[in-house]
């Protein structure tokens, strides 16, 4: 499948009445509108056939699916009264974008070099990014929201699955609710993986659908780590960060690696 292949099938399978299809030749990107609210999609024809040559068409429905649902609730004038317990934290890479297209601030705080938190309520088959225009008219204070979004993110399950490769162990969290990567923000989870660990312990969050904690016990292990989160980064629909994390003292810090080592901080160490 090429892509004038690919941009016939989303064209026919996201097409509807008050739908505008925008194609740029030049990106080589799609722009599906909904005219009622003005806001749309927009889809990269690379991206989604690079995923393709990897994953099947899945990956192709995966689009369709998400892409359609997210033009559906664009429709909607979602509130947050008695919406409370749908409202969490998600991760974004640094570089997001921090107001929307039409120029409204998005509500966001600081976490690490790499990645930043954004807030959103939960609207089932996807989510909406809250800006501080719309929190004001719903009467919340940005204080309280972070309060609750805590708490509900607390209360999602963080079971992972355990994969070990030369010694060294790997935990995946990957529920696909849109939440993965923001466990990264739950610190009983990130203590109770500490705690358990024998050699260094390392988070990634890769893309938006993945958690990944490594107990890291020898110079291997910080290879696979490398090579597990670039797979990761380059497959995931929305992507964060390839550099995994040191968790130590309650602090995450970045860490490059080269052929077994891990530069943090300036400092190039072995391991």
């Amino acid at each position: 499948m090429n892509q004038q292949e690919l941009r016939k099938i989303l064209t026919e399978r996201l097409a509807s009445e008050g739908r505008r299809i925008r194609y740029d030749h030049k990106s080589a990107k799609l722009r599906v509108i909904d005219e009622d609210s003005g806001k749309g999609v927009t889809l990269s024809l690379a991206d989604i056939l690079n995923r393709c040559s990897e994953e099947g068409l899945r990956a192709l429905e995966e689009t369709v699916y998400y892409a359609d649902c997210a033009l559906r609730d664009m429709k909607r004038s979602p509130n947050l009264k008695g919406k409370e317990n749908k409202i969490f934290p998600v991760i974004r890479s640094a570089s997001f974008p921090r107001a929307t297209s039409d120029g409204r601030e998005l509500v966001s705080r600081a976490h690490t070099a790499e990645t930043r938190i954004f807030y959103a309520v939960d609207l089932e088959n996807s989510y909406r990014l809250l800006d501080r225009q719309f929190l004001r008219q719903e009467g919340m204070d940005e204080e309280r929201l972070f309060e609750t979004a805590d708490f509900n993110l607390r209360s999602l399950p963080a079971k992972p699955k355990k994969d070990v490769v030369q010694n060294n162990a790997f935990y995946f969290i990957n529920y696909n609710d849109g939440y993965d990567a923001s466990r990264i923000l739950n610190s009983r989870l990130l203590e109770r993986m500490k705690n358990k660990a024998a050699g260094d312990l390392t988070v990634a969050v890769p893309h938006q659908d993945v958690l990944i904690f490594g107990d890291i016990v020898n110079p291997a292990g910080y290879d696979i780590l490398a090579q597990m989160t670039m797979k990761f980064f380059a497959s995931g629909s929305v992507p964060i960060t390839i550099l995994p994390f040191i968790y130590d003292n309650g602090e995450l810090e970045p860490i490059f690696i080269l052929a077994g080592k891990r530069h943090i901080h300036g400092r190039t160490t072995g391991h």
